[in-house]
């Protein structure tokens, strides 16, 4: 790793255990991993002179705050995580790390709390597109944003896809979200219609990616429509439809 670090200047540091971990290997080979590995990293990387880390995390780490009781969690970075298990609890960890090596070196640490993005059935996808998810292009244009914008100190962003709605949207969300894409995004509605596929009643959560987009001058491209897109193309990186509970 030394060799390895020889002339750079900025870390992105993406590899960790993830949520289908859980329950596979054992919570000391995610602290060995998601922590301690990426402040030996960090600290690896301050020994040889970078100038910028970037850290790949995840909303999930939100956990129970993310879905309030009766109503649509709106996420945004000021959200204090309530973890569920140990990969939200390493991620948290990590990046309290990280926050301590900036503060002490004075390192730009640049942290991107990425929503999902693995291929899921398209109907879901589609939908989460407006309120929880992101295409993985999306994500790489987010970091590459993180890359040449430098900015000093602490950072934490969410990196999420572009959402229409706002704040005073999430009792009615969670209580008649089909009543509400409509009203707001009514060609994804008429979409929906026209393959024969029904909304869904009821979303818990939106990841509020606001604050990147104002100031990593990032922008989501690939919305619900990619996702469309991306079925009638026959793309692996979407799965059949599956019907709502």
């Amino acid at each position: 790793m030394n060799k390895a670090l020889e002339g750079v200047e900025v870390i992105i540091h993406t590899a960790a255990l993830h949520a289908p971990h859980v329950g596979l290997v054992s919570d000391n080979e995610f602290e060995d991993i998601n922590i301690k590995a990426t402040e030996q990293l960090a600290l690896l990387g301050v020994k040889k002179g970078i100038k910028h880390f970037v850290f790949t995390s995840t909303t999930a780490l939100y956990g129970f705050a993310s879905t309030p009781e009766g109503v649509a969690g709106w996420v945004n970075e000021k959200v204090t995580p309530r973890p569920k298990t140990i990969y939200h609890k390493s991620k948290i960890q990590a990046e309290q790390i990280l926050e301590n090596i900036s503060n002490l070196f004075n390192l730009p640490v640049t942290v991107l709390q990425m929503s999902r993005c693995f291929p899921e059935p398209v109907n879901l996808m589609a939908v989460y597109r407006l309120t929880r998810g992101i295409d993985a292009r999306d994500v790489a244009s987010a970091h590459a944003c993180a890359v040449e914008k430098r900015l000093s100190g602490f950072r934490r962003y969410i990196i999420s896809g572009q959402t229409p709605f706002s704040k005073t949207c999430c009792e009615s969300l969670y209580q008649n979200a089909d009543d509400i894409i409509r009203e707001f995004v009514p060609d994804l509605a008429e979409s929906f219609a026209n393959r024969g596929w029904r909304l869904p009643q009821s979303l818990d959560r939106v990841y509020d990616s606001m604050l990147a987009q104002q100031e990593l001058g990032w922008q989501p491209k690939y919305g619900y429509e990619s996702v469309l897109n991306m079925l009638d193309n026959e793309s692996a990186e979407v799965l059949p439809i599956i019907s709502y509970s």
